[in-house]
């Protein structure tokens, strides 16, 4: 056919030459013409079945995400994506730094050190107000861990016992304090309780070790720690069940949540997909963290990145570490009543107001 376009294409132009009679534009679009007949007669011989031609994905540059974790419950929940980065099997590239107190970190993710953190869930909403929007809160990853001691000689039953006694706990002005205080208030004694706040949780354990703590609150698995240290140690009270027996007192409907992680709002506008595959590798290592059956790999993972001192403490403490995984609108519904109760209680507690909307990754 390529013949055949070839040979009436020089006959019309040698009767165009030859005539005179067809203007250079005229013989243009006959050109074209023959052309398009051509194309349109020899298609159905050259056009091969659609297929896609295979690729293969060059894998984009592993984004760095500097990540904050709290040595105890708020941190376990990481140590398998920690091991994982590390063996370059992870979306990102992780590089973590440990600390043992949340006021630590909120330095650090303000000043843009941090571009994710393991913080308590108030101190997330308190971050939120302080920095103007600043911060967003990415999952929840512990719930209700706290609970209350007493020491050989000891003998507490129930909150009104408390009632004249001094408690040693740590977590000022995070969820320990507000949860403790908003029990104590529920039972009519807050006033009638001396709380002596320590830094860190080893402090509460040092002064129950001394005999200088007699009662103490404390979060798994400091729980457990201290009880494999001191003799005569006794679980008296779940301030969990404490907290929801207080809460259904006073008609509200929430879920102790202690523990959060939470990014930088500009890191996550300019990093939208590392984030999602943050969530992705921290969902996973979560939901091993917490396995059964994954219990001598998870301690010793603990042990591996100094989350916890001991693999022997991090196992015991793990089936009550309350490890738990939440993104997203599910995340919203289970954590906003649980401010709502703290904002009526204590408003300083998430920073003076309840956030908004934009406060929520993923919603």
């Amino acid at each position: 056919m390529k013949k055949l376009a070839s040979v009436l294409l020089v006959l019309i132009l040698v009767l165009t030459a030859c005539g005179g009679g067809t203007s250079p534009s005229a013989a243009q679009t006959t050109e074209e013409a023959v052309k398009t007949e051509a194309a349109k007669t020899e298609a159905p011989a050259t056009e091969a079945p659609a297929t896609e031609a295979p690729t293969t994905a060059q894998p984009a540059e592993k984004t760095t995400v500097r990540l904050g974790l709290l040595a105890g419950p708020t941190g376990m929940g990481a140590a398998r994506l920690l091991s994982e980065s590390a063996h370059d099997n992870t979306f990102n590239h992780y590089e973590r730094t440990l600390f043992s107190a949340p006021d630590q970190i909120t330095a650090k993710i303000i000043s843009g050190e941090l571009d994710i953190a393991a913080v308590p869930t108030n101190l997330a909403a308190v971050l939120y107000q302080k920095t103007n929007g600043g911060v967003q809160l990415l999952a929840l990853n512990t719930l209700g861990v706290l609970h209350l001691l007493t020491a050989e000689g000891e003998t507490i039953s129930s909150v009104e016992d408390l009632k004249g006694k001094t408690v040693y706990s740590s977590g000022q002005a995070a969820v320990p304090e507000y949860v403790l205080d908003y029990i104590l208030d529920s039972a009519g004694i807050r006033d009638e309780v001396e709380v002596i706040y320590e830094a860190e949780h080893d402090a509460v354990i040092a002064a129950l070790a001394s005999g200088k703590a007699k009662i103490a609150v404390l979060p798994e698995p400091k729980v457990t720690a201290a009880m494999m240290q001191i003799e005569g140690l006794t679980k008296a009270l779940d301030l969990t069940a404490e907290w929801d027996k207080a809460a259904a007192k006073a008609g509200a409907s929430s879920v102790l949540s202690m523990g959060c992680v939470v990014v930088r709002t500009e890191f996550a506008r300019e990093n939208d997909a590392a984030v999602k595959g943050f969530l992705s590798d921290y969902k996973s290592s979560i939901e091993f963290m917490k396995d059964p059956a994954n219990a001598d790999a998870a301690a010793s993972l603990c042990e591996q990145f100094q989350i916890i001192p001991k693999a022997a403490v991090a196992k015991k403490a793990l089936p009550g570490s309350n490890l738990y995984f939440a993104a997203g609108a599910e995340m919203k519904a289970q954590i906003a009543p649980f401010y709502e109760v703290l904002f009526g209680f204590a408003p300083a507690s998430v920073g003076g107001a309840l956030p908004d909307d934009a406060f929520y990754y993923g919603i």
